[in-house]
């Protein structure tokens, strides 16, 4: 059965990969640049499914609307589903399938990237030499070999980052409320509890969704625990970490740094060109001129490879849908 697809917040790499893909399928596409939103939402007037991603809005407003216009399923063309209201997808009787993991080693590589080029000032030294300026003060790196690394978040693409950081020559302590001791015993690595994963770790990396009990997991008071040489890379979710505390924690020098993919603010300025505005979040304004910080624009799921899997899933996901198969990527409350 053909469906019809409204692919909203689209780039030309998403419709590059979904009509690919598509050639196995055959739906009908609609893509919007534009993002699904309460105002937008009467775009998908004559659709079967709607397909959306981290920054489109499917709170309950945009939800009871698409269950109006008989839109009955939801596809998520990435794993979080933090941006969909669940509880009304159920009362509307709206599916939501996401894609639960597309290559966990292109966002477990982004992080480890983002980490060498903080710790080895490889943007600053970019600079310097495009200039042909080789001057090395204020260069001084830090080796890896022999720190801890914290791993927040074992799903696989933490225990991706774990095992490459581990090939650095790292001591590994990991911190989930879903153990994978099975896992952790073979590698060597120990699980440990909150306080101490910021407490000992030299490199926190953050692999883990964003809950109601994740929410800010990264705050003043943890902050203020942590060595004041250790950094943080997060590309999870941009709210695990409380901004504002972070900003404060790198004035201060609680911290020696960060490294971030994703920021809790981030719909109103990422995934398009801002170079001629001014940024009116001080906050992100505020991290963008700090010379340990290190701030990418949601790019560590890019690489071919996951977008032709994220493509694969999803299409994957409305066939069985359509077809009354069972849903394996579902969502449910």
């Amino acid at each position: 059965m053909k469906a019809k697809i409204a692919v909203y917040d689209t780039r030309s790499y998403d419709k590059s990969a979904l009509l690919k893909s598509n050639e196995n399928f055959g739906f009908e596409f609609d893509f919007f640049e534009f993002r699904l939103t309460e105002k937008t939402v009467f775009s998908a007037k004559g659709f079967d499914a709607v397909c959306i991603f981290v920054n489109d809005v499917a709170d309950e407003a945009v939800i009871k609307a698409l269950a109006e216009e008989k839109v009955k399923l939801i596809v998520l063309r990435c794993a979080g589903f933090n941006n969909v209201d669940l509880k009304a997808a159920e009362k509307y009787g709206v599916k939501v399938l996401r894609v639960p993991a597309y290559s966990p080693h292109a966002v477990a590589e982004h992080a480890l990237s983002l980490l060498l080029s903080l710790t080895r000032h490889i943007p600053q030294a970019y600079v310097r030499t495009k200039t042909a300026n080789f001057n090395l003060e204020g260069l001084t790196g830090r080796e890896l070999y022999g720190l801890t690394a914290g791993i927040y978040g074992t799903g696989k693409i933490g225990r991706i980052m774990a095992e490459l950081l581990s090939g650095f020559g790292m001591k590994i302590i990991l911190c989930d409320p879903f153990p994978n001791n099975q896992w952790a015993d073979e590698k060597g690595f120990k699980y440990v509890d909150t306080q101490t994963i910021f407490k000992e770790s030299d490199v926190l990396s953050l692999h883990c969704p964003l809950t109601d009990e994740t929410y800010h997991i990264v705050n003043h008071d943890n902050l203020k625990s942590m060595k004041n040489d250790a950094v943080i890379i997060n590309t999870g979710r941009g709210a695990l970490i409380d901004t504002k505390a972070l900003v404060h924690s790198l004035k201060h020098k609680y911290i020696g740094g960060a490294a971030l993919d994703v920021y809790e603010e981030e719909s109103a300025f990422f995934f398009k060109d801002c170079s001629g505005e001014v940024i009116t979040d001080d906050v992100l304004a505020r991290l963008l001129t700090f010379p340990n910080v290190i701030i990418t624009g949601h790019q560590a799921f890019l690489t071919t490879t996951a977008l032709s899997n994220i493509a694969d899933v999803t299409l994957g996901n409305v066939k069985a849908f359509m077809e009354g198969a069972e849903l394996a990527n579902e969502v449910k409350m």
